[in-house]
């Protein structure tokens, strides 16, 4: 497993601006946002349909807009593989939360990793992309790993506190656990199944 697999296995016209945040970036225009959304949307149907080689022009078709406008929002074809990436760090981030909020302990552990392994699989499709996105931007990998982290904490601590999964293991263990089922690349959808189940057999406490 590669050290980067927790975070592979982690945004106008007027060009790329980034949300309002800390770094003092103008917020979008909500035309704007709404045509970055849709376009990051377009790129990961695309990518997962033709993989990471797709074409930015099929992108822009699957988006509905011209070549330029996504050109003006994404200059760069790393940009968008960047841009879809923290997009999908950050679905994972908020449904840890979601499921907590809405589900009990045991089932919301579960579905979050259900969650892990959807998210892992859909990388397979641009890794080398991704890799090049890290290599560009390393804080990337870095913070996208701290966030998976984070929300593993988010759903395993909660399950904990409820008795539902056993004590003696933190975030750091499960995601070495998990992680390096995802990364393989001959795990089949079905396969990825019956692992999951051990993974969860194996979270219970002892009797």
């Amino acid at each position: 497993m590669t050290d980067d697999s927790g975070a592979v296995a982690t945004e106008i016209d007027s060009g790329p601006p980034l949300e309002g945040g800390d770094d003092g970036a103008r917020p979008m225009r909500a035309d704007a946002r709404r045509n970055n959304e849709r376009l990051i949307a377009a790129a990961r149907k695309v990518f997962a349909e033709q993989g990471g080689g797709a074409s930015m022009e099929a992108i822009a078709k699957e988006a509905g807009v011209g070549a330029g406008t996504l050109y003006r929002h994404f200059p760069m074809r790393i940009d968008l593989v960047e841009a879809v990436y923290r997009d999908e760090v950050d679905k994972l981030t908020s449904d840890a939360e979601k499921f907590v909020a809405e589900e009990d302990p045991w089932e919301a552990m579960v579905s979050w990793l259900q969650a892990f392994v959807r998210y892992t699989s859909s990388k397979r499709t641009f890794l080398s992309e991704l890799h090049e996105a890290f290599e560009k931007n390393p804080e990337l990998r870095v913070r996208s790993r701290e966030r998976i982290e984070s929300a593993i904490d988010t759903v395993l601590i909660p399950a904990q506190e409820a008795g539902v999964v056993r004590t003696d293991l933190d975030g750091s263990d499960l995601m070495q656990l998990i992680s390096a089922m995802c990364m393989s690349a001959t795990l089949t959808p079905e396969q990825s199944s019956r692992l999951l189940l051990v993974i969860q057999d194996g979270l219970r406490p002892p009797q």
